[in-house]
């Protein structure tokens, strides 16, 4: 990877030298609007490739109105060209042929695309378009017709980003330094609490990680799941990550643990890698390991909490009491140093509310509210079990008053259960997590 970087810079080096680069560029403020039109007229590989990097050169430059700019900028003069388009239209309709469709379909093609692609041939490019997709999302916030411009790159980096051309690695106590840095900095569910955490995580005999790479950015992972290798599927994080439980031998684990899925690159939020991965993983593993017949996760339920306050305030078509409205709305901090028997009658209550919440809870357009679900269940696994107290951290209590769930991908009912969800909005679930769920109001 390495030796093919520095061809491409040698390349874009010589592309200088073909068009007088540093001649062409002249003073460092040319306008970046006409570096871009430049890079679309047409030049040779090599001088394009050039005038690639003068255009990411220019962006890096620039500060936070300026790249509010630049984005506006693409939005209104690099989308399709119109004259070009209403032909194609005019063509279309004299003659529905297949190259009139051909035609029609590039000619509504925004310009911008084409910019992207060629942005991308500049050393290290792909690397910069995804830093430059970050600062668009900022910029969005302010500029809601600037979804069209998400829309191209999100397109683009659909294709570059596909899984014929990712790279599967495991990650150890032995992989470089600045990968595992990485791997610190971007744990997004489980944080952890510098190398000593991090070696418990990596180095003992039941415990793997694996990560997703790109070859244009080496050693940025894209995203990398944590898996434990146990005897029996885990009620509890704590169970997980404790430094003191006693090491299982990887031959006898009967269970691999998904229990932290973490995406790296803000920049290719919403490209989906997370599918892939935890079945490529599942059959390394599988291979590695012919004794492991159980693939579940250890899950986060991010939005339950924000969900049972609304019922709280509004029960609706739930049959709660007022003592068992009161109880839910006591803060989760609190429940802590609650004795056995008030503990015990909480749990019951938020593992059915909780079911309520994963089996029957919709958003206005029909989804499933909760996206971890969505992202399981439309990925063919099965919502396998409740684990109320499953996570007893100040974030696993307000996000979900500590409740964790199991979803178990059962390999030969993967397919059907994706089905399920995808076309019928089922949630398919274990019969013990029906048994939780309560009846509607009257």
């Amino acid at each position: 990877m390495a030796f093919l970087g520095d061809l491409l810079t040698n390349v874009a080096d010589r592309g200088r030298a073909l068009i007088g680069f540093e001649r062409f560029l002249g003073q460092r403020n040319r306008p970046i609007d006409r570096l871009c039109e430049d890079l679309l007229s047409g030049r040779g590989e090599a001088s394009g490739m050039a005038l690639a990097q003068g255009v990411l050169d220019a962006w890096e430059r620039l500060d936070r109105p300026g790249r509010q700019a630049f984005f506006a900028m693409l939005q209104e003069r690099f989308g399709p060209d119109h004259d070009r388009l209403g032909k194609a239209i005019d063509a279309y309709r004299r003659d529905p042929s297949a190259a009139a469709i051909s035609a029609l379909h590039l000619a509504s093609e925004p310009r911008r695309q084409e910019l992207l692609r060629r942005l991308n041939l500049a050393p290290d490019g792909t690397h910069v378009l995804v830093r430059m997709r970050e600062a668009l999302f900022e910029a969005m916030e302010s500029d809601r017709d600037l979804l069209a411009v998400d829309s191209d790159f999100r397109h683009l980096f659909g294709s570059w980003f596909n899984r014929g051309f990712l790279v599967l690695r495991r990650i150890d106590w032995r992989s470089p330094a600045n990968v595992l840095e990485k791997i610190i900095r971007y744990e997004a569910v489980h944080e952890i609490q510098g190398w000593d955490d991090l070696r418990r995580r990596l180095e003992p005999a039941d415990r793997r990680c694996f990560a997703f790479f790109h070859p244009q950015l080496v050693d940025e992972p894209l995203i990398f799941v944590e898996v434990a290798l146990t005897g029996e599927i885990p009620r509890s994080i704590g169970e997980v990550l404790s430094g003191e439980r006693e090491v299982l031998s990887a031959p006898a684990a009967t269970t691999a643990v998904f229990y932290s899925i973490s995406n790296c690159q803000e920049g290719l939020r919403g490209i989906s890698f997370g599918n892939f991965l935890i079945k490529q993983v599942a059959e390394d593993l599988k291979r590695e390991l012919p004794g492991l017949d159980t693939f579940v996760t250890l899950s986060p339920v991010p939005g339950f909490a924000r969900w049972l306050d609304g019922i709280v305030a509004d029960p609706g078509e739930f049959a709660l009491t007022n003592e068992e409205r009161s109880e839910l709305a006591r803060p989760a901090v609190e429940t802590i140093s609650l004795d056995d028997a008030a503990k015990a009658r909480r749990d019951k209550l938020l593992g059915q509310m909780a079911a309520q919440y994963l089996l029957r809870a919709r958003t206005a357009s029909g989804r499933v509210i909760d996206p971890v679900a969505r992202f399981h269940l439309g990925n063919g696994a099965r919502l396998e079990r409740i684990n109320v107290g499953g996570n007893m951290s100040a974030r696993g209590l307000r996000e979900s008053h500590g409740v964790m769930v199991n979803y178990r991908y059962d390999l030969d009912d993967i397919e059907t259960n994706h089905e399920a969800f995808a076309t019928r909005n089922t949630v398919v679930a274990s019969s013990g997590v029906r048994k939780l769920l309560r009846p509607a109001a009257a």
